[in-house]
């Protein structure tokens, strides 16, 4: 019977020969959510033989993610400010970039008593908010009502279900009233970029989600466009955006009478974030 360890090696080198991009890693994260344990644990295990029923278990998992089906998927959740969210098909797995997005708010020192996330998916932007600002009332639209249930679900789970109110309809088309902060992680991706992405990508994450036409900017521009009817004076509206977008954002945010803006890296020092003010 082979041990732990010398099923983690075969399992890394068939993930390799598979193309993914973090093998070891992967292997790891699955080992440990099939054994129940930390990764740190299973340094510990390593010598200890795998039984029949442990590699039953394990087995389907590594075929999917072999097929390049999302990790998140097979662990079926994923880490985000603190919170730990459900991920599945409905909606598009949070990146680690839109994590950032609320740590430059936070930086930002903004205290905003009224939250608006547009296109919320998993409900990660206004969680994570929710979660920020506990005294701030949290509204969250989405057309989509398979990513709405989910969007639910995960606010039941982390225990933020009071603050926020979850409204059908794309953009501004169901919300009233006025916001502290608005915030948006909308389609931004160019057919192109849609196309050079990993399978992962292609095959999982609803395209609706990340691809926007006019080179990625339609769905940013329309909302800059109608954010000011609903932010207070001074408010912000927060955009993660595409690369190639932030001069445009900036000449149709001064045009509009935006009184400021600002452009924000990434940490792969790409610029990601735009702010304007009202």
């Amino acid at each position: 019977m082979d041990t732990l360890l010398e099923v983690l090696k075969k399992t890394t080198a068939f993930f390799e020969g598979k193309g993914i991009e973090s093998p070891r890693l992967d292997a790891e994260l699955l080992f440990a959510h099939v054994l129940n344990c930390s990764r740190l644990d299973l340094y510990l295990e390593f010598d200890k033989p795998m039984s029949a029923k442990l590699l039953d278990e394990l087995r389907p998992l590594v075929a999917r993610r072999g097929k390049r089906e999302p990790l998140q998927y097979l662990l079926g959740e994923v880490p985000f400010c603190g919170l730990t969210l459900k991920v599945d098909s409905r909606a598009l797995i949070p990146r680690p970039e839109t994590e950032e997005l609320v740590e430059l708010l936070v930086q930002q020192k903004v205290e905003p008593k009224r939250i608006l996330d547009l296109g919320t998916g998993t409900g990660a932007l206004a969680l994570a908010l929710a979660n920020q600002y506990s005294a701030a009332a949290v509204v969250a639209v989405e057309r989509s009502s398979e990513a709405r249930s989910l969007a639910h679900e995960n606010a039941q789970q982390n225990n933020l279900l009071e603050q926020l109110t979850l409204l059908e309809g794309s953009w501004f088309e169901s919300v009233t009233g006025t916001f502290d902060l608005i915030v948006s992680n909308p389609p931004y991706l160019t057919q192109e970029e849609w196309e050079a992405a990993s399978p992962e990508v292609k095959h999982a994450d609803p395209y609706e989600a990340l691809v926007s036409p006019e080179e990625g900017i339609a769905d940013l521009l329309h909302i800059l466009s109608e954010a000011r009817s609903y932010l207070d004076e001074g408010a912000c509206l927060a955009l993660e955006t595409g690369i190639a977008h932030h001069e445009r954002l900036k000449q149709e945010a001064e045009a509009l009478g935006y009184s400021k803006t600002d452009s924000f890296e990434d940490l792969n020092k790409r610029d990601r974030f735009f702010l304007a003010w009202n």
